[in-house]
């Protein structure tokens, strides 16, 4: 089973790249435009939200570690990112879910429990927490295809190019 997770982040990896080719073509400056009602406000801003919750919840929060020593990208990393700097922060992302996929392979249904901010003890699964992750990835990756949409640029099928 533990094989069949790891070949799964690897095609989300490819469908990612996909998406990383096509944001290379689009300049930085639209890349950092707000684009109300879609995602975080800007395609840079929620790309690396998407990276940032990977490390957080794989990385973080199933290693025991408290939130609050946890480093999200601050205004001013987001403010002057571009596409490469988005790639460093998913590779940062990338190492998390190996680390987490190597730990936890054998027990993917066994608890973990750790505080989130909305209360001060949460138990939820690795099996969950892999799940809510790439998902969330997806929800936001069609958001910042629309986003690029709204912007005027015609983004490719990154759902099915492998």
């Amino acid at each position: 089973m533990f094989d069949v997770f790891k070949q799964q982040y690897t095609l989300i990896r490819s469908t990612r790249e996909v998406l990383f080719e096509f944001l290379e073509q689009i300049p930085v400056q639209d890349l950092h435009a707000n684009v109300p009602g879609f995602g975080t406000g800007s395609i840079i801003k929620t790309h690396i939200h998407v990276a940032d919750c990977y490390r957080y919840w794989l990385g973080s929060f199933a290693a025991g570690q408290k939130r609050a020593d946890f480093s999200f990208a601050t205004d001013s990393e987001i403010e002057r990112a571009d596409v490469q700097q988005v790639r460093d922060r998913f590779e940062l992302a990338n190492d998390a879910v190996d680390r987490f996929l190597d730990t936890f392979s054998s027990r993917l249904l066994e608890p973990i429990t750790n505080e989130v901010k909305w209360q001060k003890e949460w138990s939820t699964t690795p099996l969950w927490l892999l799940t809510h992750t790439e998902t969330h990835e997806f929800h936001h990756k069609g958001q910042i295809v629309s986003m690029a949409r709204h912007l005027g640029y015609e983004p490719p099928d990154t759902d099915l190019q492998i």
